[in-house]
């Protein structure tokens, strides 16, 4: 079958992704087993980094529909492939928000019990939070409104892109080692992370956020799955990390490989 080690890759290094990322967030709110937004953050660098390395020989590792659109307006991916890294993206997504549905099950039911949430209304955002991401979260002090969500959503993906671009452009002869760039790749993530998650919870990924958040909403959370009637899921989740995605593939591309190609001044 045509393109099947590449559906194959995505959707396993997006399954181990989301896995471990998202697992890590349904651990901390239901255990309390991690302490402060760093360690979080480490867990989906790492996370990030393992999927890489776990991957990158079939498909590339892109785990990621913005990373896989800048692929394409930076050149390094035909269009003919996106599809079906995007559908592959959100298969493995999906399946990873279906398993840590399955094992955390029971303790979901039990918070939910001894907080006296009711799944499906407005307060089980706060369960709902373990799937998808909410730039007007529970419990916040950010004061973010959705222009300003898209905006930082963009941006920590732009970031993200460069990053990638820069550590796997092979006339950067700054960069690490190729079998390096995945850890810094995963850093990346968690600086990012670090950086906008009090602003929108650093989606940073359309397949991240909607496959988990799409298994919420069938296993009972309903409109608290998508509580934002303006849109704002679309746009800050969706939109706003391809927009950030092309931005950095047409920068990088229109600007930062002529200047790498440059000879130094000083040479």
């Amino acid at each position: 079958m045509k393109y099947l080690r590449e559906m194959i890759g995505e959707t396993l290094g997006t399954f181990v992704l989301v896995l471990f990322g998202c697992g890590s967030v349904a651990v901390s709110v239901l255990f309390n087993a991690h302490q402060g937004l760093m360690q979080i953050a480490l867990v989906w660098g790492i996370a990030v980094t393992l999927a890489i390395y776990l991957t990158r020989h079939l498909s590339c590792a892109h785990l990621n529909p913005a990373v896989s659109v800048a692929m394409v307006f930076g050149g390094r991916m035909p269009i003919a492939r996106l599809p079906i890294y995007i559908i592959s993206q959100f298969v493995g997504a999906v399946t990873a928000g279906l398993v840590i549905y399955g094992l955390f099950s029971p303790s979901i039911a039990a918070y939910e019990t001894a907080h006296g949430i009711i799944r499906g209304t407005a307060d089980s955002i706060k369960t709902a939070m373990l799937f998808g991401e909410y730039y007007l979260s529970p419990g916040s002090t950010a004061v973010v409104s959705m222009h300003l969500a898209l905006i930082a959503e963009a941006f920590g993906t732009l970031l993200l892109v460069l990053m990638i671009f820069a550590l796997t452009e092979g006339c950067n002869v700054g960069r690490p080692d190729d079998g390096l760039a995945p850890v810094f790749i995963g850093l990346t993530v968690t600086s990012i992370i670090c950086l906008i998650a009090p602003l929108t919870q650093a989606g940073l990924n359309p397949a991240r956020d909607f496959g988990p958040r799409m298994v919420a909403f069938l296993m009972g959370w309903n409109d608290a799955a998508f509580p934002d009637q303006d849109g704002g899921f679309f746009f800050v989740y969706i939109v706003g990390p391809l927009l950030g995605g092309i931005v950095a593939a047409v920068f990088v591309v229109r600007i930062l490989e002529p200047a790498m190609k440059t000879p130094p001044c000083c040479s």
